[in-house]
This record gives structure tokens, C-alpha cells and sequence, in this order.
């Protein structure tokens, strides 16, 4: 188990710059006025190296297991993540890394107990700007209503859907490995989320770009956060790292399987390359990513449902159809994980999947 950051005691947290009512809940979304410390490196154990391959604990365990598409996506029936033993929690680790995200169904766990749970994948990452729960700042919130979205979410209307495809918080300099989402209150109507393979990206790409691709790094900012933070007024708690250098193609160290390792969120330019040749490269690499109907999987959430995806792996986007119109709320924790790295022995999944069945 990576080792974990000493949380800031909510006690001494008491100057807030801001807090919202969550409508439909007793809840609220707090954001304080405080400053967290530059994160510093530390070594990450990856617990799905710790796993049966076979994931017997939740695969032969759940009620029901149901993959969705071929490349990315399965359900979960029958099985609480609030109760999860430490062989399960370990295989839950390697099914993630193979599926890309895995869903939970009709889950009692609360934030509380998920922060608890995510601190087995990871040093817990504490968000610089966003919005959490009140009495646990590992609790990310995510929330919209009616009223609060045209403050909070305005400046999304200026751009393309596309552009909010993202992996979480690469701009870090070891960025989120997997994320859970447990969302609460949902619209009647709408709020879904995609997410999309990198593994299944990089499989689809030409072999002489996948051979190009694997030579580089691309730059990654938060500067959408510096400018959330301009926009609503809400301070940053923690300077952001500037220009942060991962590769392209990123090795995943448990499945040891290659991945499309950029996306419009956070990627801003590929080092060595001229301006106008990077922007060109990562358009296309973009359209490639967003137009991956064929390896993405878009889940219609139900209240109590979880969802557990990998970062290093997948990127996803919220479907923002219902703004302004319906209230949307849960909670996020998201454990770091390595640095990025690309290891030119690895494989990519097609590969390896290839090679399983023929032994």
C-alpha cells in the first residue's frame, strides 16, 4: 500500500470562502480558505500486483458480472465495496486495470469509507480548488444545480463538448491512478458519463504513428483550474505544477499493456515539436480519442451506483445535458499512483490478449 499525505484536521479549517446547500441532500459543498504544500514524489505499490489473476474474489463472488463492450466496461452486481476483504480489494485493482472502468451497483458505502477504501490504491490527492465534502477534504464534490452552475460552469459554454475529455489530474506530476465516484442524486434525465479505452485507442492507431508516438512526451496544465479560480473567485489552495513532461504512450505497471496517454483536458503541447506540428498532432490525436465510438462505454447513472475507472488507461467526460435544469451531485476520492512511464518491451492489449489464447 502506498503511503498516505497527513490529512489538514477540519477543525482548523474554519475560514471558508464558500459553501453550497446541496439540494436534495443535507449535505453541503465547502471550500475553504486554506494552503496545501506542494505534493512531493513519493513510491507507489501498485496492490494489483497482489491480485489473482484469475480475480476469482469478485468475479466468482458478484452476483452478476456483465461487460458492456468488448474493450472497456463491466458491471458488478452483489458485491459492497464497503465490505470488501483485502484479496478482493487487491483483485479489484487488476479487474479495473483490465476493464478501464468497473460499476457498482446499489452501494451503501458513504465518503467516509470510500476515502478509507481509496487510501489502499494510493496516496490520497487533495484537489486545488474544487469543492468537498464537509468534514472529509478527500471527499471531492461533485455537484451542479440550477443556480449554482451559471457561476461554476459558465465558462464551459465557450467551448466544444469534446474538450472536457479528460484522464484525471495529469497535470500532476504523478497523476490519479484510479478514481471512485459515487453519485447520490442524479437527474431524471440525462447527467450520463463516458469513458474511453487508451488501450484501445493506441491498438487502432497506424504502426508507423504508434512507432512515432512511442518516441515522445507531451506537456500537461491545470490551467483550467487557474481559470475556474479566476472566474468564481475561489482561490487556489495549492500553486500548480507548470508544463509537467509525461509520455505519450504510457506503459500501465500492472497489465504491462501500452495506452494513449494525452487528451484535451490537460494535454497542451508534444515536446520537440514546432507549434504549428504539435497543434496539428494532437488535434488529430483528439478527433481520434473523442470519435472512439467503437471503444467507449456510457453509463446511465442509478442513485448508490459506483464507479471505479483507471486514469492511466482511460479518459472520460461528463455529459453536461441537464445543466441548468436538474441537480446532480456525489462525491470522488482519487488515490495517485507512479510516475508515467513507457517501457518499449511492453505490449499493447490486442497483443497480449493474442498471446493468452494462443498458450
Amino acid at each position: 500500500m502506498a503511503p498516505n499525505t497527513e490529512t489538514i484536521p477540519i477543525e482548523q479549517v474554519t475560514d471558508l470562502v464558500h459553501q453550497l446547500d446541496i439540494q436534495g441532500s443535507d449535505k453541503k459543498v465547502t471550500f475553504p480558505r486554506v494552503v496545501y504544500p506542494p505534493l512531493e514524489i513519493f513510491e507507489h505499490h501498485d496492490p494489483g500486483h497482489h491480485a489473482d489473476t484469475k480475480k476469482a474474489s469478485i468475479l466468482e463472488q458478484a452476483s452478476q458480472v456483465v461487460d458492456l463492450t468488448p474493450s472497456i466496461g463491466t458491471d458488478i452486481h452483489g458485491i459492497q465495496l464497503s465490505q470488501l476483504t483485502e484479496q478482493q480489494k487487491n483483485d479489484l485493482a487488476l479487474l479495473v486495470a483490465e476493464r478501464g472502468v468497473v460499476f457498482f451497483k446499489n452501494q451503501d458505502i458513504d465518503s467516509d469509507q470510500l476515502v478509507e477504501l481509496g487510501k489502499h490504491y494510493g496516496r490520497l490527492h487533495h484537489h486545488p480548488v474544487s469543492g468537498h465534502e464537509e468534514k472529509n477534504q478527500y471527499a471531492l464534490s461533485i455537484y451542479s444545480d440550477p443556480a449554482s452552475s451559471q457561476k461554476f460552469r459558465g465558462q464551459r459554454e465557450a467551448l466544444p463538448s469534446s474538450s472536457t475529455l479528460h484522464s484525471d489530474i495529469t497535470f500532476e506530476k504523478q497523476p490519479a491512478g484510479l478514481t471512485f465516484l459515487k453519485l447520490e442524486v442524479i437527474p431524471a434525465v440525462g447527467g450520463d458519463t463516458a469513458w474511453y479505452s487508451g488501450y484501445e485507442a493506441y491498438d487502432r492507431l497506424s504502426p508507423a504513428l504508434k512507432k512515432f508516438l512511442e518516441g515522445l512526451s507531451a506537456t500537461h496544465r491545470g490551467d483550467v483550474f487557474e481559470r475556474f479560480s479566476e472566474a468564481t473567485g475561489i482561490p487556489l489552495r495549492r500553486e500548480l505544477p507548470q508544463d509537467t513532461v509525461h509520455p505519450v504512450i504510457r506503459t500501465h505497471p500492472v497489465t504491462g499493456w501500452k495506452s494513449l496517454y494525452v487528451q484535451p483536458g490537460f494535454t497542451r503541447s508534444i515536446v520537440g515539436l514546432r507549434k504549428h506540428e504539435s497543434d496539428a498532432l494532437l488535434k488529430l490525436l483528439f478527433e481520434h480519442l473523442s470519435g472512439g465510438y467503437d471503444f467507449q462505454v456510457r453509463h446511465k447513472w442509478s442513485p448508490g451506483d459506483v464507479a471505479i475507472w483507471d486514469n492511466r488507461v482511460t479518459n472520460h467526460c461528463a455529459i453536461f445535458d441537464y445543466e441548468g435544469v436538474a441537480t446532480r451531485y456525489g462525491f470522488r476520492v482519487t488515490p495517485q499512483a507512479e510516475v508515467p512511464y513507457f517501457d518499449p518491451k511492453s505490449k499493447s492489449r490486442r497483443e497480449a490478449l493474442k498471446e493468452q489464447k494462443s498458450q
